[in-house]
C-alpha cells in the first residue's frame, strides 16, 4: 500500500515538474519579436567579395532600430558567409535572417535614439 503511494505521489510531482518547464518553454512568445532581414552574399572564384543588406521587414520600428537589426543581420550573414549550403564558387547567395529581440531591448534601442537627439 505505501509503495503504491508513492510511485503516485512521485509520478505527480514529475508531471508537475515537467509541465512548469512546458509553460516556461513557451513564454518567449510573450515577450519577444521576431524581424525578418534579408541578405546577398556575392561570391567570386570561392571567395566572398562583399555582403550587403537588401532589406530589414520591420513595419513598427524606427529608423536606428532597423539600423541596429541591419547590422546584426549583416554579421550573422559574415558568421554563416562559408557553411555549406551557402557556399558558392560564382554568384549570388540572398539569406533571409530571423533576429528574435525581446521587447525592452528594442525599445532600449528608441530610448538611446531619444539620448542622442
Amino acid at each position: 500500500m505505501e509503495i503504491s503511494r508513492l510511485k503516485f505521489l512521485f509520478t505527480i510531482c514529475i508531471l508537475a515538474f515537467s509541465m512548469s518547464f512546458g509553460c516556461l518553454a513557451q513564454s518567449y512568445r510573450k515577450d519577444s519579436l521576431q524581424i525578418k532581414a534579408y541578405t546577398l552574399i556575392k561570391y567570386e572564384n570561392n571567395q566572398v567579395k562583399d555582403i550587403e543588406l537588401i532589406k530589414v521587414l520591420c513595419d513598427y520600428c524606427t529608423d536606428l532600430q532597423k539600423k541596429a537589426i541591419g547590422e546584426e543581420a549583416l554579421r550573422r550573414s559574415f558568421l554563416d558567409r562559408y557553411s555549406d549550403e551557402n557556399r558558392m564558387t560564382n554568384g549570388q547567395k540572398k539569406l533571409a535572417i530571423f533576429i528574435r529581440v525581446a521587447k525592452r531591448d528594442l525599445a532600449a534601442i528608441k530610448e538611446e535614439e531619444k539620448v542622442n537627439n
